[in-house]
């Protein structure tokens, strides 16, 4: 039955849960979409196409719309640096890579980021 104040199902309290966690999906994969490319780069030069392809693979879809700024980001703030190789089927392409500084920074995030995991696990356990 619909509600024809806000047009939303009254009987439907699962279409706002589902509705609001896939926000809360989509906000928790951009906070650590930083640290996953980082991650990806620290194993080697990487063109946008390829780190893409490497975050669908682990069900992180990104689009390039998204992709493009945040590495002109890390690549403004040092932790980036890129070189042009050529490419036998189209445009030459940009390789991203990892600088000392990105290399880094990384080491930090990722403690941080174990931090933080430990953090969330042990308050989820104690919400129990």
């Amino acid at each position: 039955m619909l509600n024809p104040e806000n047009d939303i199902s009254t009987d439907g309290v699962s279409d706002k849960s589902d509705n609001f966690r896939a926000a809360a999906q989509a906000q928790m994969r951009k906070g650590v979409l930083e640290l996953c490319i980082l991650s990806i780069l620290s194993q080697g030069d990487a063109y946008p196409t390829g780190i893409i392809d490497k975050l669908k693979d682990t069900k992180l879809v990104v689009v390039e719309g998204t992709l493009y700024p945040l590495l002109t980001r890390l690549k403004n703030s040092g932790l980036l640096a890129y070189r042009w190789e050529e490419s036998s089927s189209g445009p030459p392409r940009k390789y991203y890579k990892l600088t000392e500084i990105g290399e880094q920074y990384l080491k930090e995030l990722q403690l941080s980021w174990l931090e933080l995991v430990q953090a969330v696990n042990s308050t989820i356990k104690e919400g129990k």
